[in-house]
């Protein structure tokens, strides 16, 4: 354990095995890979049907993925037969009721459970039988992660949370967590706690930290669970500019506002995914 506060810290969030979510916090952009966006842009219907993914180059894949559980009341199936491709430069939405199969799903997107039956694939290559420092590893490398409560660390400033998932990587990250948050408007707090900004910041701060290692997909978790509309509307913004730079965005949500910023939305009802018309 390292005698600096924020190694420790990130010792203890992204250590080896990490087992939830919070302790893969991980992402990526280089020069130039948050370009800005047109408020208003999306990606067409011919391009997406353009660049419809193929097993060897969608970034993440659920291939006739089923999730069970066994219970006290039996065999619970919380995804049944689910298909998913996530294509880079797109923002996908999940909606669907509680209890329909969102947090398995984002679970398996994850790389934080294993699907009972079909397989997860990162660039057409299967999952199944990697060791845990290897998941957390690829992890690491590969998906970024949004929450909806943030899960900044306290005690560290917003350009420490930021750097925090390279705490163990060779180099100095600090360049980079500051040009992150100079691109989602947060130059002139870096050396803010998370007790000193807004719910707003904070989630931009978690969007900048997702952003540190160049993911290739970003997933979040009702990453406007806890703002308001107009803090939303940026938010939402800000992650469809970092899909226009190419990371493919799943986010799970309850927020019709998320579904207007999507390119696609997809349903889960009963652990059966459909996509919608919206």
């Amino acid at each position: 354990m390292s005698d600096d506060p924020a190694a420790s810290e990130a010792e203890r969030v992204v250590g080896d095995g990490a087992s939830d979510a919070a302790g893969a916090v991980a992402g990526a952009v280089d020069d130039g890979a948050v370009a800005p966006s047109d408020p208003d842009a999306r990606v067409s219907a011919a391009e997406l049907a353009a660049r419809e993914p193929d097993p060897t180059t969608a970034p993440l894949r659920l291939v006739d993925v089923t999730k069970r559980y066994e219970g006290g009341g039996g065999t619970v199936t919380a995804l049944s037969h689910v298909d998913f491709a996530v294509n880079a430069g797109e923002v996908i939405a999940v909606i669907g009721p509680s209890g329909s199969g969102k947090s398995t799903m984002l679970n398996l997107l994850g790389l934080l459970d294993d699907p009972t039956e079909g397989r997860v694939e990162l660039h057409g290559t299967p999952v199944a039988g990697r060791s845990e420092r290897e998941r957390t590893d690829v992890r690491r490398e590969t998906i970024g992660f949004v929450f909806q409560d943030f899960h900044l660390i306290p005690t560290l400033s917003a350009v420490e949370n930021v750097r925090l998932p390279t705490a163990f990587l060779p180099g100095d990250y600090t360049d980079r967590a500051v040009d992150l948050l100079e691109r989602v408007g947060l130059g002139d707090r870096l050396d803010h706690t998370p007790d000193e900004l807004s719910g707003g910041q904070k989630q931009r701060v978690a969007i900048a930290r997702s952003l540190i290692n160049e993911p290739d997909v970003l997933l979040a978790d009702e990453p406007t669970g806890n703002l308001d509309r107009d803090t939303g509307v940026s938010v939402l913004e800000e992650i469809r500019s970092i899909a226009r730079g190419g990371v493919g965005v799943v986010a799970v949500t309850h927020d019709d506002l998320v579904t207007d910023y999507a390119d696609r939305t997809v349903e889960l009802v009963d652990g059966v995914l459909e996509e919608t018309d919206g």
